[in-house]
């Protein structure tokens, strides 16, 4: 059974750093995101479930708002270690 997620913005802003793929596997907690808000600082956009980049929907530049789609993840559902 595939689950897919949907990787939203939480903020306004642009897309100021990308660091995932199409097919990159992420874990959960690892940066995908980074986005410039519209005050000057910057948030990371993490998940927290482990799976494949399934579809990228923006690149660095782009503006978003929030609830914006940035990707869809397959989440996997292997066991992974954590601290």
């Amino acid at each position: 059974m595939n689950i897919y997620r949907k990787v939203t913005s939480s903020w306004n802003g642009v897309v100021e750093e990308v660091f995932v793929h199409r097919g990159s596997y992420v874990y959960e907690w690892e940066p995908l995101f980074l986005i410039k808000t519209l005050d000057g600082s910057t948030k990371i956009v993490q998940v927290n479930t482990s799976g494949d980049i399934e579809i990228l929907k923006v690149k660095k530049g782009d503006h978003v708002t929030i609830e914006s789609e940035l990707a869809i993840l397959q989440e996997d559902f292997l066991p992974t270690g954590c601290d």
